[in-house]
């Protein structure tokens, strides 16, 4: 009895390290500037439109991951193939890869030196220091966990109920988009949420692959550098808010999830 609330409070304690250890640093940076610096923050056109373009970057990249990731995390949840595993180990490559990697390895292949640059030239579509190369990166770096996500909600899908469906008579693309779509819904939004999180936050890989246009977090490293943590800090407070919001989404969503199961 005794070791096992030893054990009981080893657990509570860890907690509340683990606790103070993410939140003594995000609640001292969230309350460093004052109401009035923050209101003159966000008035400053270049902070709101550097705020703007990540959520819209993100934005694309989150509804380019469902477009083509659905197809994807639906094939991986119910078919077994050979070389599955693998491919599932180079969807989750992303996550691992050091951003900076991310950015160069997508340089590479942008160049007028690449045969792939080479389309993308011809077809006048700028991937270095532009709008459409950071929705690329961002894509790059958030599809895993769009496609984590929803393959758990299809895996968590009886099949017998698609089975029933086409024994009816019903076609795959209409089983799916009358009966699992329906069904799996609230993981395509947390994936959709993750997926944009992930993105929004993305710094290393951007800053090589477009500097400008800026998204938040590169303006927060520029004015870190400029003017240091006085003028940087509440620019981070607006992001890390914007963050906070879709995590508060993701987790009431979640709980939903967990009602219905």
């Amino acid at each position: 009895m005794r070791s096992k609330e030893t054990f009981f409070w080893i657990t509570i304690s860890c907690g509340i390290v683990i606790m103070a250890f993410i939140l003594i640093p995000l609640v001292e940076m969230m309350t460093a500037p004052s109401f009035a610096m923050l209101k003159e923050t966000i008035k400053d056109k270049d902070v709101v439109r550097s705020i703007w373009l990540s959520i819209y970057t993100a934005g694309l990249a989150a509804i380019i991951s469902f477009i083509f990731g659905t197809p994807l995390a639906y094939l991986l949840a119910r078919t077994d193939f050979t070389g599955k595993r693998f491919v599932e180990s180079i969807i989750d490559l992303p996550i691992v890869i050091p951003h900076p990697v991310v950015g160069i390895a997508i340089l590479s292949i942008a160049g007028r030196n690449h045969w792939i640059g080479q389309i993308f030239s011809d077809l006048g579509i700028r991937i270095m220091g532009s709008v459409t190369g950071i929705v690329v990166v961002l894509t790059f770096v958030g599809l895993p966990f769009y496609v984590n996500a929803v393959k758990n909600g299809f895996e968590s899908i009886s099949p017998r109920l698609e089975n029933v469906s086409r024994s009816l008579g019903a076609s795959m693309f209409s089983t799916f988009f009358r009966i699992t779509f329906p069904l799996a819904w609230r993981s395509m939004l947390i994936g959709i949420i993750m997926c944009s999180a992930r993105a929004i936050s993305e710094f290393g890989a951007v800053v090589i692959v477009a500097y400008h246009p800026m998204i938040a977090p590169v303006m927060i490293y520029e004015r870190f550098e400029a003017y240091g943590l006085k003028y940087s800090q509440p620019v981070a407070v607006w992001l890390v808010s914007i963050c906070l919001i879709l995590f508060l989404a993701l987790r009431i969503l979640t709980l939903h999830n967990k009602k219905e199961a």
